[in-house]
């Protein structure tokens, strides 16, 4: 008879007693494994979805100007805590300017770590969240 290899269970390591290809030692073992397996991509998700709020929120509150625009310096954004890494889109101007969005708020860089935030309010319309007077 060929001597046959102890099974353990994936997640704790134990001795697994019983049909020949259990893989867990309990339904426990078997949740934990499934969750931890499963929880990196939700984690990653969470962490990028957290991002882009947390700039959007930054962009909101420095753009004070009537117009929907204002200037603002590279520094005054990072110490907000902006993450220029995530935005949800981009837009390139016929004049070959190129626009930074998070949602319906964004930028466009001037040079020297200077921005002019702006709002582009169609964006809420075309979603049909923009209050109609």
């Amino acid at each position: 008879m060929p001597a046959t290899a102890e099974k353990v269970c994936l997640e704790c390591g134990e001795k697994i007693a019983g049909r020949t290809d259990k893989r867990f030692c309990s339904d426990a073992c078997r949740n934990l494994y499934h969750y931890h397996a499963n929880n990196a991509p939700i984690n990653y998700v969470r962490n990028v979805v957290n991002a882009l709020k947390r700039n959007r929120r930054i962009l909101s509150e420095l753009n004070t100007g009537a117009d929907g625009k204002t200037k603002v310096h590279r520094d005054r954004l990072l110490e907000k805590g902006y993450s220029f890494m995530y935005h949800t889109n981009t837009h390139r101007t016929k004049a070959g300017n190129t626009y930074v969005f998070c949602f319906e708020h964004g930028y466009l860089e001037l040079g020297e770590s200077w921005f002019m935030l702006v709002r582009r309010d169609e964006y809420l319309g075309r979603a049909g969240d923009l209050k109609k007077d």
